[in-house]
């Protein structure tokens, strides 16, 4: 899920998007009138509604938006855990009423909201923007697109992989700090966790490799092309190989002491990200805004960059949708539009991390580096994951079954299941969330 709190641009290069996106605002706001809710006055109250961070906001790009239409006030509203915040989408799409212009819908919905749920939202197409996923890597915009050619929403960003570490807790632990040499000794999940075992034998105690063995999981099934759905559609999430692999190894971090058993996304994780409480982190490109975020002024110098376990992988990514029973549809498509433009997605790269799905996008920010994290070359690195990213099959289940697998892996971590009987509880669980 896309969780991501910042490095500045130069004057110069803010200058150039700002014109660029008044020129992108005003040839699309030319083929798209006003919604039949539109105040008498013209002014229009758009609203937002997401989880996590995107980014949009912390990024000044809605101030930019409202600078050039004066016209629009824009609300945003967000959860910080993607699980309640489409529980309450759900129950929202369900009763008609209470949705917000846009919706974010995070990658794990998406072949819910495509094959499950299209009367709920509305075909980019009638609003003018059918092509707003045109100048995407083309899987991104070929997974929100029906079977019968609606475009339901636009592509964010997506989440190639690689492993934010802290130099400073490295260091006092006799670890070497170079990218370049802790890239060839965790190039595998296995060697990251002979290096993590490296780490705690010299580390404080209570000192942890990394946050969680959800977070590990998660990072290396993002790896594989099929994890939970096979191409044909049906689950595999309890034969995959991939996920097999993938427990085995979260599993064994918990049992060789490597975890801080952390919950991800809770206060208590969040709040670790400022105390030093873990020395990696698995790091998909959206993270490091959120660890920014988390960590603060305090916490730049002390972070690092290098490519992880396989040098590759997706975790996370979104769209942004526009329920039918939006108010201001065509409004709420001029400001997706824009949103997702080369330079805006451009901007929230430089600026928050977030990886820009547009090739045009992704071609221009190659040679981006971040002081936060001693100019780690933070372009070079999430390309070159994102190069070799697979187009990863999605199924309908997807956010359930991962929800499952977490879940679980914090049992063993926090209660002390044995491995054998979590798998079994996640089993369970993904049967009972749908309904068998």
């Amino acid at each position: 899920m896309p969780m991501r709190p910042f490095r500045a641009r130069s004057a110069a290069a803010i200058g150039t998007a700002t014109l660029a996106a008044t020129l992108l605002v005003t040839s699309c706001g030319s083929g798209a009138g006003s919604s039949a809710d539109t105040a008498s006055d013209g002014k229009v109250t758009l609203t937002v509604d997401l989880f996590g961070t995107f980014g949009f906001k912390e990024a000044g790009l809605y101030d930019a938006y409202m600078k050039l239409h004066p016209n629009i006030t824009i609300k945003q509203t967000d959860t910080q855990d993607e699980g309640q915040y489409w529980q309450a989408l759900q129950t929202k799409l369900a009763g008609g009423g209470g949705v917000a212009d846009v919706q974010g819908i995070e990658v794990g919905r998406v072949a819910s909201v495509v094959q499950q749920q299209a009367d709920k939202f509305t075909d980019l197409k009638t609003l003018g923007i059918g092509d707003v996923n045109d100048g995407l890597v083309p899987w991104k915009g070929a997974a929100i697109k029906t079977a019968d050619g609606k475009v339901l929403g636009a592509g964010t960003d997506i989440g190639p992989e690689a492993i934010c570490y802290r130099t400073d807790l490295f260091k006092a632990a006799g670890l070497p700090t170079d990218r370049t040499e802790l890239a060839a000794k965790w190039s595998t999940w296995q060697g990251y966790l002979d290096l993590g075992k490296q780490y705690v034998a010299k580390a404080p105690a209570g000192d942890s490799w990394t946050d969680s063995a959800a977070g590990m999981f998660t990072a290396e099934v993002g790896q594989q092309k099929v994890r939970y759905t096979d191409e044909s559609g049906k689950p595999v999430y309890d034969s995959s190989e991939a996920v097999k692999s993938a427990w085995a190894d979260a599993t064994s971090l918990v049992a060789g002491g490597l975890s801080a058993k952390l919950a991800q996304w809770s206060p208590e994780w969040s709040k670790s990200f400022s105390t030093g409480k873990f020395a990696t982190l698995s790091c998909p490109a959206w993270m490091i805004g959120y660890i920014k975020g988390q960590a603060g002024d305090a916490g730049s110098g002390t972070w690092d960059i290098a490519p992880g376990p396989g040098r590759t992988g997706n975790w996370g990514g979104s769209y942004l949708a526009i329920p039918k029973a939006a108010k201001h549809p065509k409004e709420a498509a001029e400001l997706i539009k824009w949103l997702n433009a080369k330079e805006q997605q451009e901007t929230l790269f430089t600026k928050q991390g977030s990886f820009p799905s547009s090739t045009d996008a992704q071609a221009a920010i190659k040679g981006v580096t971040d002081p936060y994290f001693n100019n780690a070359p933070i372009g070079q690195i999430f390309s070159e994951s994102a190069a070799a990213m697979p187009a990863q099959v999605l199924g309908v289940d997807d956010g359930v079954v991962g929800k499952a697998f977490t879940d679980a892996l914090g049992e063993v971590e926090r209660t002390g299941t044995a491995p054998d009987t979590a798998w079994k509880h996640a089993m369970d669980n993904v049967k009972k969330a749908n309904g068998s």
